[in-house]
């Protein structure tokens, strides 16, 4: 094995020793990234229902033939 190739394998096993140390999770931050996503999306949707609900009915309408 060359010096170059036992190199790049400690460089690589110490990348993979760091990643696995900082690597922990942040659970709350994504708890709190959905639940902000739920928020906007029912904001959203409590302004944009009557539209949405009228862009499906025509959509079907549409496929439907007019039935």
């Amino acid at each position: 094995m060359s010096g170059l190739q036992r190199m790049s394998d400690r460089m690589l096993r110490r990348l993979v020793e760091l990643r696995g140390e900082g690597e922990r999770g942040d659970v709350p931050g994504w708890v709190l990234i959905t639940l902000m996503t739920a928020g906007l999306v029912t904001a959203i949707w409590q302004f944009a229902q009557p539209q949405l609900t009228s862009l499906f009915d025509n959509a079907i309408h549409g496929v439907n033939g007019g039935k």
